[in-house]
């Protein structure tokens, strides 16, 4: 076996986060997977990810709330919490805990 990258998703991380940042960490015609680091960060306001592909999201550090749309409370996810989102789920990143950074990893996937 040959190793072929090699990173640590904690590392790389900047002091100030004036916006969410999004790095793509791997990608190919089927998956992409990413980390999003957040810190006080949410959606915009009547904004609603509508996305093609499934989702299934770790927070790995941190916490959120992820609101679905015609759901009336959101879900609130820490550290080790992941959900699977299907394709055309509405919704949106409802807060990330302000005061530290919330590092989540996400994988997209189509079947």
């Amino acid at each position: 076996m040959i190793l072929q990258e090699k990173g640590n998703f904690f590392s790389g991380i900047p002091s100030q986060i004036p916006g969410e940042i999004v790095e793509n960490i791997l990608k190919n015609s089927k998956t992409r997977i990413e980390r999003i680091i957040s810190k006080g960060h949410n959606s915009p306001k009547d904004f609603w990810y509508d996305q093609p592909e499934n989702e299934w999201v770790i927070v790995l550090q941190g916490q959120a709330k992820i609101l679905f749309q015609g759901c009336e409370a959101a879900v609130t996810l820490a550290a080790g919490d992941y959900l699977n989102i299907p394709n055309h789920v509405k919704h949106r990143v409802e807060w990330t805990k302000p005061d530290t950074e919330t590092i989540w990893l996400a994988v997209f996937y189509q079947e």
